[in-house]
Parts: structure tokens; C-alpha cells; sequence
């Protein structure tokens, strides 16, 4: 029984001095907070705060399952973010990060275990955020078909350290684009997905105008990210129309007044003036004096 009860007795020393070393440890090196994952177009930070005054911050990541590793540039560093863009080498991994705070560089600690802070899991495949693509208007000549060419969006990857990828480079047959598109002088809206970054347009009215927007559609994903960021609204040119839809009737009315007050003033002043030069001529021939019969 004494033995049983020398155990317990150690036990509990040992849980309290962990607590009390963990409560020290985060004194003297808080932890990290509000960590965040953020990634647009495959550039991919993590991010936290507070900014740290006497001692650093270490970033550990790694794929679920797999042992941790370290970037030198996010090793006892005073930054708050870490780009670790180039080390998510395997894009559809799910990863995990976590961030230790550490004594400052060349400060030396009694202990074993820092404070730390695990983040939220994180796939560059599935999370990243797609931004804004953009694209060209073709109308062929007959007006039938209205063709939009999409330029797909680069990336923050590259292949062979010179070579920059596009989104489409990196989802293949994932990547498809939702178009939404309306006649420019209406508010109703149509939708067409395209698996392709050519997309050809054949329901619309010939020789009326039509606004577009696209974004890259990625139904692999959650729903709530499947849709990238909305393109610049562009619109294709009106053919056809007569100078009163262009201009309306009011400004073509007050134009015509304008040309007619013009005229008139124009027609006013020549008058006026064949007038002045007649009237020299009258008055020297009536102030002659009468010649004697």
C-alpha cells in the first residue's frame, strides 16, 4: 500500500511541475494566435499574431500522417507569416502547420517543450483562391456566334524554375468556366458552363449587345469553394442601331434647333450687312445739288 501510494504521490509532483513549467513557458514565450492559412492563385502564407518582441517564432509543417519538417526562412524568425509556397509540393496533400515560440537566436532555455500553437488543416488543391481571369469578345461576321476567349489565370507555381503554370496546368479536366450573360439594356441573366477556355456563344440575338462576366468553376471542391473570383464585366459592340436608339429623341430635337437657330443667325447677319453697304451709295447720290435746266 505505501509503495501504491509513493507512486501516486510522484504522479502528481510530476503533473504539477509540467503545469506549472507549461504556465512559465508561455509567460516568457506566449503563445501565437488568430492563425490563419491564406492562399490566392497558389501562393500560400501562414499568418499569425502578435508580433514578438523578445523572443521568435518556428514554423513546423507537414502533410497529415508524415513526419514534420522546417523552412530556413521561417526558423526563429520575428516575422508573424510564412510563405510556404514552394515547400506544398504535393498540391492535393492536406496539411497541418504548427508554430513554436522560441527563445531569441543565440538564447539558450532549460526547456524541452515550447509553447505551441497547431493550425487548421489546409490543401493548396481544394483552397486556394482562384482570382479574376481574363478574356476577349469575338463576333463573327454573320453575327451568329459570339466567341469569348478566356486567358486562364497564372499561377504562383512554376515548372523547371522558369516556367510559370496556369490554373489550367494545374486542374486539367478539374477547371471549367461558368459564363453569365445578359443583353446590355436587360437585367435577366443567363449561365453556361464550358469545359474549355474557347467559348462559343450561339443563342444570342444577332446584332445586340450582350455583357459577359466569367470564373473559373471547380466542382471538385466544397461548395462554398468552387466558384473563383468574377471577372471584369465586359460587353460586345450594338450593330444596327438607328441614330435615335443611339442618341434619343430629345438630343437629336435640341441638335436640329441648334443647326436652325445657327442658320437663321447666320442668314440674319449677311442680310444686315448687304443692307449697310447699299446705304453709303443712297445718301451721296441724294446730297448732290440739282443740275440747272
Amino acid at each position: 500500500m505505501e509503495s501504491n501510494r509513493q507512486m501516486k504521490v510522484r504522479m502528481l509532483v510530476l503533473v504539477l511541475v509540467s503545469f506549472f513549467t507549461k504556465a512559465y513557458a508561455s509567460d516568457i514565450f506566449p503563445k501565437a494566435q488568430r492563425v490563419a492559412w491564406s492562399s490566392f492563385n497558389f501562393k500560400s502564407m501562414l499568418t499569425w499574431s502578435p508580433k514578438p518582441t523578445n523572443y521568435t517564432y518556428t514554423v513546423e509543417f507537414s502533410e497529415l500522417a508524415k513526419d514534420r519538417e522546417r523552412t530556413p526562412h521561417c526558423i526563429k524568425t520575428m516575422e508573424t507569416e510564412c510563405d510556404l509556397t514552394e515547400e506544398l509540393k504535393n498540391l492535393k496533400a492536406i496539411y497541418i502547420a504548427d508554430i513554436l515560440s522560441e527563445p531569441m537566436r543565440g538564447v539558450s532555455s532549460d526547456l524541452v517543450e515550447f509553447p505551441h500553437v497547431t493550425s487548421e488543416r489546409f490543401s493548396p488543391y481544394y483552397d486556394t483562391v482562384i482570382g479574376k481571369p481574363e478574356f476577349k469578345i469575338e463576333v463573327n461576321n454573320d453575327k451568329r456566334k459570339t466567341t469569348l476567349r478566356v486567358t486562364d489565370v497564372p499561377t504562383a507555381l512554376f515548372k523547371n524554375l522558369n516556367e510559370r503554370l496556369n490554373i489550367r496546368d494545374v486542374f486539367g479536366d478539374d477547371l471549367l468556366y461558368k459564363v453569365i450573360y445578359r443583353k446590355a439594356k436587360s437585367t435577366g441573366k443567363k449561365e453556361k458552363i464550358s469545359k474549355s477556355s474557347i467559348i462559343e456563344l450561339t443563342d444570342l440575338d444577332q446584332g445586340v449587345s450582350y455583357c459577359f462576366n466569367i470564373q473559373a468553376y471547380l466542382p471538385s471542391r466544397a461548395l462554398d469553394k468552387q466558384h473563383g473570383d468574377l471577372s471584369h464585366i465586359q460587353c460586345s459592340p450594338e450593330e444596327g442601331t438607328s441614330i435615335f436608339e443611339e442618341y434619343g429623341i430629345g438630343v437629336i430635337i435640341g441638335a436640329i434647333l441648334i443647326i436652325i437657330v445657327a442658320i437663321t443667325t447666320i442668314i440674319i447677319v449677311i442680310v444686315m450687312c448687304c443692307r449697310r453697304r447699299r446705304q453709303p451709295n443712297n445718301t451721296g447720290k441724294e446730297g448732290l445739288p440739282l443740275n440747272g435746266v
